[in-house]
Parts: C-alpha cells; sequence; structure tokens
C-alpha cells in the first residue's frame, strides 16, 4: 500500500539546482541541541503513540480492501465479465504530513484511491463508494465535497479522520505495484485527477531529494510547531500550510546536507531572512515534460508574475504552491524569520532557548484596531458548509485591501473562535494598522465601506445558500475584543513574563546607558520622560501594539509602555527617517515589541543583501574597536561565505521576469469554484443579500480622546456608538429622524494608528 519507504537517494551526488552553501558537519553543540530539540518536541506532544500509529495502520487496511470491494462491485455493475471482474483493482496511496512521517496525534490521514478508466468520480466515487461508506457503523463524519478544486469524501473511520481523494486512469487494470510518481500516469488524465495526484507525487518527490530523511523530518517537525506558534501556519489564510513548510525544510537540507537538525533550524531562519522574494524556492529544475501541462514560469504565463512568495512543487507540473500568499502575509512571515534568526543565534551564546523560540504570538495583544467577520447559521451542518466557504473567501478580503485600501494593512488571524454562549456561531478576526510610511493628515480617515461590501458580495453569492447564514463584518476596539477569544473564556490580566522581544528592549536600554556616545539611525525609543502615566491611560489610549510600540525600562527596573505621541520623543532620541520600500527585511520590519532595534543587530553579521546591493544593517558610529578573536572572525567570515552564497542561488533565470504592477489583478479567482458561485440575478440574490446583517462599522476615535468625528450607517439611521456598544445592538434599531439609505461605513483615523505607531505622520 503507498510508495514502498524511501532512504536517502542521493548517492553521494548534488541534490537540488545549485552547489550546497555548506557541506560542514554537526560539532559537539549541535549534537547537544540536536537532543534537546527532540526532547523538547517529545514533551510538547508532537508524537503519536505506538499504539495510535498502529491504528492508523490498520484503518488504511481497511481502507484499501474497501476500495478493491467497491471496484469489483461496478465493474460487475457494468456487465463485466467475472474474468475482468477479479482482475478489477483499485489502490490507497498516503500523502502529506502522514507520508512524510511529521504528523501528530489525532492528525488527518490525507489518502488518495486511484481507480481504472471505468470507475467514474461523479458516478461511482460520490456514488457508490459513498453509499458503501455511510452503511458502515465504523464511519461517522461522512462528508463528501465533489464540487472542491480537489474533490474529496471526508470521513471518520473507526475514529480516524481521512481525507480520501479519487484519481481515475487511463488503465484498465491497476496493477498493485503501480508506480504514480511516472510522468505517464497522467496521459488523458482530466484535471481533477492531475490535481488529486498531485499530493502524492509531489510528496514522494520531496523524500527523495532530501539528503537525510530522518534530519528532515525533525526539522520539519520543529518548523510546522513553529509556525503554527507564531500565526502563520495557514495555506487559506494567506501564509503557507504543510506542504509550502516542507518544500522550504527541504531546500535547507539541500543547502546544508551534512547539519543536524539543530543548525538546518538556524539556517532555515538565516536564508530566508536574506531570500530576496519573489525569488522561487525550487528544488529541483522546472521541465516542461511530454504532455503539454501548463508548468509555473512567469516568462511566459502573466499570472505567475503576481505570486509573491513563489515555491514550487518538484513534480511534474511544477507548480507554485504558495500562490495565496498576499503582500500582508508576506511581510508577517518576514519579521517572523528575521526574529527566528535573532534568536537562534542568541541561543548560541546562551540567551536564548528553545522556549523562547517558540513563544506564542499574542494576536490580541498586537494591534489596536481589528475586523471581526462573524458568521453564524440556524443548524451545524449549515455553519460547517457556511462556514468553510467564508474561510475560503477571507484572503480575498486582505487581497481587496491590499488593493483599495493604500494606506492601511491587515494580519488575518489563521484560525476561528466560537462562542459557546451561541450556538451555530463562529468569529474570524483581523488586525489592521497603518502602513509603514505612508504619511497622514490631520484627522484624515479612511473609508473601507467599498471593500468590506465587495467582500459580503462575493460571500454572499453561495449557491448552496439557506436562510440563516449570515455575515456580519464590524470593527472592534482592542480593549473591547469578546472573552471568547481567550482561553478559558477569561481575559488575561496583563502579562508581567519578560518575553525574548521585551529583554532585548531592555539590553538596548542598558547599553545605551552604558555607552552613550553612540549615535545610530535607528528606531525610536523613549527615553522614559512620560513613565508617570496612568495605568488606565496607557490600556485605553496607548498602542500597546506588539508590531509597532517600543517598551522603555524606567530606572526602577519595570517595563512600562513608552508614549506614541511625537512630542513626547526627546531630541535625542533616534528615528528612521525616509523609510525607502526597497530597503533590507530588516529595515522593513514594524518597528515594535516584537521586532529587533536595529542597533541590536549583530556586529559580526553587518551586512543584509537585497536586490543584489549591500545594505548595511546597523548604521551605528561607533569607535573604533580591537580586532575581534579569532572564533569571532571565523564565524564572521563564514557568515559573509553564506551571504555570497545565498545570493549566488537567487541569480536564477526568473527573478528579472517577476515584476509586482501598482494593483494586483488576483481577484479574479474569487469565483475559481464556479459551483459555488450563484449566477442568477433579481430578487432571490437581493432577498439573500439583505438577509444577513448589516456590516457594523465605527470611526476609531482619535488618542486625543475628542470622541468620534463621524457616525455609523445603519439601516438608514444615523448612529453615534462607541465599539462597546456593538454587540447589544438590534439590527431593527432606527433613530427618530431617518435619512437617506446608505451602507454601513468602517471608517479609520488614520492619524491616530499613525501616532500609535509612534510614527511622523
Amino acid at each position: 500500500m503507498g510508495s514502498p519507504g524511501l532512504g536517502n537517494r542521493n548517492n553521494g551526488q548534488r541534490l537540488g539546482i545549485t552547489e550546497p552553501i555548506s557541506l560542514g558537519g554537526p560539532t559537539e553543540y549541535d549534537v547537544m541541541k540536536t537532543r534537546e530539540l527532540e526532547k523538547y518536541l517529545q514533551d510538547v506532544g508532537l508524537y503519536e503513540s505506538q499504539e495510535e500509529a498502529v491504528r492508523r495502520e490498520e484503518v488504511l487496511g481497511r481502507l484499501d480492501q474497501i476500495v478493491k470491494t467497491w471496484v469489483k462491485t461496478i465493474s460487475r455493475a457494468k456487465g463485466m465479465n467475472e474474468q475482468l471482474v477479479q482482475q478489477a483493482n483499485a489502490k490507497i496511496f498516503t500523502f502529506g504530513s502522514y507520508r512524510l512521517g511529521v504528523h501528530g496525534p489525532g492528525a488527518d490521514i490525507d489518502t488518495l484511491c486511484v481507480g481504472p478508466r471505468h470507475a467514474t468520480r461523479e458516478e461511482d466515487f460520490f456514488g457508490e463508494l459513498y453509499k458503501m461508506l455511510s452503511e458502515m457503523p465504523e464511519v461517522t463524519e461522512l462528508h463528501p465535497v465533489p464540487d472542491a478544486y480537489v474533490p474529496i469524501l471526508s470521513f471518520k473511520f473507526g475514529g480516524v479522520s481521512i481525507d480520501l481523494l479519487y484519481a481515475k486512469l487511463s488503465h484498465y487494470v491497476i496493477p498493485e505495484d503501480l508506480d504514480i510518481s511516472q510522468d505517464s500516469v497522467l496521459q488523458h488524465a482530466d484535471e481533477q485527477t492531475v490535481r488529486s495526484l498531485n499530493g502524492c507525487r509531489v510528496t514522494d518527490q520531496i523524500l527523495r531529494l532530501v539528503p537525510n530523511i530522518q534530519n528532515f523530518r525533525t526539522t520539519l517537525r520543529c518548523m510546522r510547531f513553529w509556525a503554527k506558534r507564531r500565526g502563520v501556519y495557514s495555506n487559506v489564510a494567506g501564509f503557507l500550510g504543510g506542504i509550502n513548510w516542507a518544500l522550504l525544510v527541504a531546500r535547507i537540507c539541500q543547502l546544508y546536507p551534512n547539519a543536524l537538525p539543530n543548525m538546518l533550524v538556524s539556517r532555515f531562519f538565516r536564508v530566508y531572512t536574506q531570500w530576496r522574494w519573489p525569488n522561487p524556492v525550487m528544488l529541483c529544475a522546472i521541465e516542461d515534460g511530454s504532455l503539454g501541462l501548463q508548468v509555473w514560469d512567469p516568462r511566459r504565463n502573466p499570472k505567475d508574475r503576481y505570486h509573491r512568495m513563489p515555491i514550487i512543487t518538484p513534480a511534474y507540473p511544477c507548480m507554485n504552491s504558495s500562490y495565496n500568499v498576499s503582500t500582508s502575509t508576506l511581510r508577517i512571515m518576514s519579521e517572523e524569520f528575521q526574529r527566528g534568526s535573532e534568536i537562534c543565534e542568541a541561543m548560541e551564546t546562551n540567551k536564548a532557548d528553545w522556549d523562547t523560540l517558540f513563544e506564542p504570538f499574542a494576536f490580541f495583544e498586537a494591534y489596536k484596531n481589528y475586523l471581526q467577520i462573524e458568521v453564524s447559521a440556524e443548524i451545524a451542518d449549515d455553519l460547517r458548509k457556511w462556514k468553510g466557504w467564508v474561510e475560503s473567501r477571507l484572503r480575498q478580503l486582505t487581497l481587496k485591501m491590499e488593493r483599495f485600501s493604500d494606506k492601511l494593512q491587515c494580519h488575518p488571524h489563521p484560525g476561528d473562535f466560537s462562542d459557546k454562549s451561541r450556538p451555530f456561531h463562529c468569529c474570524y478576526f483581523m488586525g489592521l494598522q497603518r502602513k509603514q510610511g505612508v504619511r497622514v493628515n490631520e484627522g484624515e480617515q479612511f473609508d473601507i465601506r467599498p471593500t468590506v461590501d465587495d467582500f459580503k458580495h462575493s460571500v454572499n453569492l453561495y449557491t448552496l445558500w439557506k436562510p440563516g447564514m449570515e455575515i456580519r463584518v464590524s470593527h472592534v476596539k482592542r480593549r473591547n475584543i469578546p472573552n471568547f477569544v481567550f482561553p478559558g473564556g477569561v481575559r488575561p490580566a496583563r502579562s508581567s513574563k519578560v518575553t525574548w522581544d521585551v529583554r532585548q528592549v531592555s539590553d538596548l536600554k542598558v547599553s545605551s546607558h552604558a555607552q552613550p556616545d553612540r549615535s545610530c539611525e535607528s528606531k525610536t525609543v523613549s527615553n522614559g520622560a512620560d513613565d508617570g502615566r496612568k495605568r488606565k491611560r496607557v490600556e485605553d489610549d496607548v498602542d500597546t501594539n506588539s508590531r509597532n510600540v517600543k517598551p522603555v525600562v524606567p530606572s526602577s527596573g519595570e517595563v512600562r509602555v513608552a508614549s506614541p505621541q511625537i512630542s513626547t520623543v526627546s531630541s535625542s532620541s533616534v528615528k528612521y527617517e525616509n523609510m525607502d520600500a526597497n530597503k533590507s527585511v530588516e529595515l522593513q520590519r514594524e518597528k515594535s515589541v516584537n521586532s529587533i532595534p536595529e542597533n541590536l543587530t549583530k556586529l559580526e553579521n553587518p551586512a543584509n543583501i537585497q536586490n543584489g546591493e549591500t545594505e548595511v544593517s546597523s548604521r551605528c558610529d561607533l569607535p573604533p574597536t580591537k580586532s575581534p578573536p579569532a572564533a569571532v572572525a571565523d564565524a564572521s567570515s563564514s557568515k559573509e561565505a553564506e551571504k555570497l552564497a545565498i545570493e549566488k542561488i537567487m541569480s536564477g533565470p526568473y527573478i528579472n521576469h517577476q515584476t509586482f504592477p501598482e494593483e494586483l489583478d488576483e481577484l479574479e479567482d474569487d469565483f475559481d469554484n464556479s459551483n459555488q458561485v450563484k449566477h442568477c440575478v433579481g430578487n432571490m440574490k437581493d432577498s439573500h443579500i439583505e438577509s444577513s446583517k448589516p456590516s457594523v462599522a465605527i470611526p476609531v476615535t482619535s488618542n486625543a480622546g475628542t470622541g468620534p468625528s463621524t457616525g455609523l450607517y445603519l439601516n438608514g439611521s444615523l448612529e453615534e456608538l462607541e465599539p462597546a456598544e456593538l454587540m447589544p445592538l438590534a439590527s431593527s434599531q432606527t433613530s427618530s429622524a431617518p435619512v437617506v439609505q446608505r451602507k454601513p461605513i468602517i471608517r479609520l483615523n488614520l492619524t491616530s494608528l499613525a501616532k500609535a505607531t509612534g510614527k511622523s505622520s
């Protein structure tokens, strides 16, 4: 069942499209840190028990027997003679995290059923096989999705979650030793079959292209766990999914073929911090193949030029697996790569540990303003379908915000939240902040009503819509985030935990006191003149946005939040000016608690390479120093050599053909799944849209406390509301003086956001 186990396939030959960056083997330090990492991953529960592993194997074996029975049944029903019926065969393959060997307890198993040419997808797979499974007592939660981009049957078999795809080959008989890695299996295959086969073909190719499978697996487990803790693991939200992380890790394994997981994790962050997107990450050369299927090539395919973060699959037809990444999500991931790189460097000097690297990102403390997208239905099955549809559209909201909102950027949360007191209801959230480097005028506001309205319109085109399926979009401030998003439904008290980011700013403060003569063009850090502010004022009016606000350490040692008001920054404070969008990733990062100040950059790592140029990452005017010790000099030389090697890797044939247009014409895939879209117009569509609650939005008041500068149009009447009043508001509420009906407005006061970020407007 499935492909045979794969060992190391390099046979001493180079793996990858370039020479490795380093052939160095592990040191004693690497061996020790790798053991620590493996124990850490064990302790946090990333490995399944032996009993669960055996249970999965039993379920897969049972499923394989079921599809073999199924194909004989339909063969007999189609009038084949008994000899052909006995020869008829179907086969189960696995792919994804289970096939890669990095799945955790309770994880789904991605499976593929390969059948012969006479076993159809619509009538036989979603018909007869579905009927067989529905009659089995051990099968529960059976859910067919025949109209999906990749048609799928989801169910639980004996408590094990299964996602089952189907591929109909041109073969009359499916051999038991079928090798689906051969391109010939794609011959005469329909599009759904090609897409369904792609998962297995890519997974097996990854295992063939890494030099050491065990080291790859441990490193991938680590990176998947890290991505989930930092909130950047979600393909549907515009971040990266399992296959994307696998491809990124596999490329690092190729570049450092003799490294242990400890070094591979460190080099992962170091390489991708310096990576100049949209240079593609590729495990092997892209081949056109002999079947004429379209492959990723921005030189020939205009749509491929718009991809922000191309990560190319290694099996024919090679495609970009990360087309969902947007400008906003790429920026967030770049910041996280930078943070990871700094922590790994600190670990080498015992200034950080694995706990530091895996500190969870506090999303609901990170921004002052959020969009809350509420989804509700009347029954559980309707909510599941409606929720899945809305979730698939959320990426489009991010893209629309980027396209039409030139002064805002958003951060989608990768998961959803449920209010236990409200059945058949869930919420999604997006953090909002002013785009860095954008100048705004005092009192200027930004109306995102057209963007939100366009998003709701596309959502409301759902072809399976039923009464009770509603969506509501509203603005909410951080202090009014509903409690059900927090663990246990209790809003946590202000944390006294000293995180990595707070420690770094503390070190900066100590350093600045010890060496006051060092002047740097770095990020603004307040000198603590406003330490006496009331805590209530800090909570309500000062943006403690962990990506935007810099904490300061007063002389007492207590960590507080500096005032974001520009006027409070002393003349001796230093700041960024004239930020260039083409600077290195370090200069592009948000100036925040989660961002390390530029003058903390290691002096032995003085340059970041961007767009083929060398950017000095620390602009400090430092006095001459003594020559570094030999070990430090060797480390510096090694890092410089790595940077040159990375730059060489990124000098491939594709970069010159990848340019981003002023506006992203990538929204046409709103209607990828035509079977999920209403094409009808008239009363049905209008009554459907009106059945949803109007999107409630509220102006963001100025930090000066002047109150809302504009009202809220709700059901044709003008209401002045504070965010706390949004939840109990009834949709029928009107004022005594009706006005001409207008769509609800979401206006954000960008001056307030500018002050909150501590940036000059």
